[in-house]
């Protein structure tokens, strides 16, 4: 594994000014994140609940919803760190945020390093002792700060994408993930443009952490969906 491989946080991003959006995009992405982003909260409702996200960065201002009814939607079902973005520079718009549940709050116009930090603090306080740095399910343990999967204790024998693939099915344990979702989370990736690459290296990883690969227990196919990683305890 390559020393500066990772993996890459994702993040949904709701923001109808398609130039900003693009840019914040870029930047984040240059950096430990992977942005997903959309223009519409209805659009973004979707996005947040067909997918898992480490972060949401909202604009209040939507052309279909107020961000702060987005807001108190999703913080009926989750506890994601969310940081919104105003353009209006109300104070009472930063108060009632807050009040809703958002973690911080970043006014328009706004220094891109500004957002970055800000992001990075609100992924902190969600995880204060650095919980999302070692995921163990049974006998299996996956490193995200070492980049090593360990069985019993023992490191298992991946490349650098296999890691990155196995970390990116953990963190979403309990969800079915296609090959283009799979892709996607991990896009920037060197890898063949075709979804059956994704069942060679499947198949690589079951080699490496399943007892028996022919009848995995962690990583299932999902017939016609895809994949999804099981927490099934040993």
């Amino acid at each position: 594994m390559t020393a500066d491989s990772k993996v890459r946080e994702p993040v949904l991003l709701i923001e109808d000014d398609t130039r900003l959006s693009a840019m914040i995009k870029d930047y984040l992405e240059g950096f430990e994140y992977n942005v997903t982003a959309v223009t519409h909260g209805k659009e973004g409702m979707r996005e947040f609940e067909r997918d898992a996200y480490g972060a949401l960065i909202l604009d209040i201002m939507l052309p279909d919803r107020d961000g702060l009814e987005l807001c108190r939607q999703i913080r009926t079902t989750s506890n994601v760190p969310i940081l919104m973005l105003t353009a209006r520079g109300d104070p009472l718009d930063r108060i009632v945020g807050l009040e809703l549940g958002a973690d911080d709050y970043l006014p328009k116009p706004f220094e891109p390093r500004e957002l970055l930090a800000r992001l990075r603090a609100i992924l902190r306080r969600a995880d204060p002792v650095g919980q999302s740095e070692m995921l163990r399910f049974g006998r299996l343990e996956i490193d995200l700060a070492a980049l090593e999967a360990r069985v019993d204790g023992q490191p298992c024998e991946l490349t650098s994408y296999q890691f990155e693939l196995l970390a990116a099915l953990a963190r979403r344990a309990g969800r079915v993930l296609s090959r283009d979702q799979l892709m996607d989370h991990l896009r920037g990736n060197d890898i063949d443009a075709f979804d059956r690459s994704i069942d060679v290296h499947i198949s690589r990883i079951r080699a490496a952490i399943e007892d028996n690969p022919k009848q995995p227990r962690r990583i299932i196919t999902v017939r016609g969906a895809g994949y999804v990683f099981a927490r099934a305890q040993d």
